[in-house]
């Protein structure tokens, strides 16, 4: 989560040219009445008075001082301008100065109410969607796809049918928070507006993108949002240190594409995308965040692009040991098999392909007859 990652990224960026004309908001931090939106009084106060050092016991109060939310100077007033920044691209397609916007800094996804969880210490993206609901809309879709479960944004709205919860991440069983399993639909009137696609280590792009696309698309059409939030952690890649996922930038840039075509199909093109996980921070974050960027600007970067050697002297000056990308892809073949129902085979005959495939049908099919029919939807049509 060092900063170095936001710095690189947005060097590599401007280093392309992909920022000349475009307008880079400072945000302000975010004030109590903002974070109230989600987080309790005393939760605030424990983090606007911790000082460090804090020792690490295995139950810290409030996830304050844990080995995953170290305390440091300055902790409340960072994590408010997370809050700020998001706010701020919030209101900028709120009040139709522009359609999209992008907070890379954002998306701490995992903030619970009244603790720190998962390196988050306040939950940006649910505040933003707390602040939407009330400044115009009431049909709000986020996506989420970190490799870790949105476990943080799912519980601020599991009984809020205006918000529509999906996080695509690596199986419960097998990574933190060991939330996310297809079962979690939601309560009550909200019962089914909270979806959880889970994959096993190992799913790579053909595999990953056939299960966003059996998934997402079907649910955000029945849901009918009026904008789209996208959590676009980064650490599903095949190189990140915290996971088991083996996505490269390719496939992330093509996630990035899809969700930004939904927003356009299904909300009128309203669309605030957030950073979020994302451990590569030299050879993955700066380049997956630069065609994050691009692709809400609308300026194709194609993989096979040269990183700019000017980028990767800073990258040397900063960061010696570290072998920097030299293009702005992985070099990796994205195509996907469309999911085709229970039924379908699609074998390659390739055994691993083969099992893979099985692997990811099994955990779509789980999911959609979790959720779709709660949406109106054929759990077993691909159509739907």
């Amino acid at each position: 989560m060092k900063p170095a990652r936001l710095k690189f990224t947005m060097a590599l960026a401007e280093s392309l040219g992909l920022l000349d004309g475009v307008e880079v908001l400072a945000p302000a931090a975010a004030g109590r009445t903002d974070l109230l939106r989600i987080h309790t009084p005393d939760y605030i106060d424990a983090v606007e008075r911790v000082t460090p050092p804090v020792g690490t016991p295995e139950s810290p109060p409030y996830g304050l001082g844990s080995s995953d939310n170290p305390v440091f100077p300055g902790m409340h007033e960072a994590a408010s301008v997370i809050v700020g920044g998001t706010l701020a691209a919030a209101r900028e397609i709120a009040e139709g100065r522009t359609r999209r916007a992008v907070s890379i800094g954002g998306g701490m996804h995992h903030a619970m109410p009244d603790s720190a969880a998962g390196f988050c210490v306040y939950n940006d993206a649910a505040v933003a969607i707390s602040w939407l609901l009330d400044h115009g809309f009431d049909r709000i879709a986020y996506l989420d796809v970190d490799v870790h479960h949105g476990d943080g944004v799912q519980r601020a709205f599991y009984a809020d049918p205006r918000v529509l919860t999906v996080s695509l991440h690596q199986h419960p069983a097998t990574l933190w928070p060991n939330t996310g399993w297809p079962e979690e639909t939601g309560v009550g009137a909200a019962e089914g507006t909270a979806i959880n696609l889970a994959m096993l280590p190992g799913t790579r792009d053909a595999q990953w993108l056939r299960g966003f696309h059996a998934v997402v698309p079907g649910a955000v059409a029945a849901f009918r949002p009026q904008i789209v939030v996208s959590q676009c952690g980064v650490d599903t890649h095949r190189e990140d240190p915290l996971a088991d996922l083996e996505l490269t930038v390719d496939g992330q840039r093509a996630a990035f594409r899809a969700m930004r075509d939904l927003a356009d199909r299904y909300a009128e093109g309203r669309w605030l995308a957030v950073g979020g996980g994302g451990y590569g921070l030299v050879r993955v974050v700066p380049r997956a965040w630069t065609h994050l960027l691009a692709t809400a600007l609308d300026r194709t970067i194609a993989p096979e692009t040269e990183v700019p050697q000017d980028w990767i002297d800073l990258v040397y000056a900063q960061a010696p040991q570290v072998n920097p990308p030299r293009t702005m892809g992985d070099d990796a073949d994205i195509a996907y098999r469309p999911w085709d129902g229970p039924g379908g085979t699609g074998e390659t005959g390739d055994a691993r392909l083969d099992r893979a495939q099985r692997a990811i049908d099994t955990a779509v099919l789980a999911t959609r007859r979790a959720t779709f029919g709660l949406l109106g939807l054929d759990p077993e049509d691909p159509r739907d």
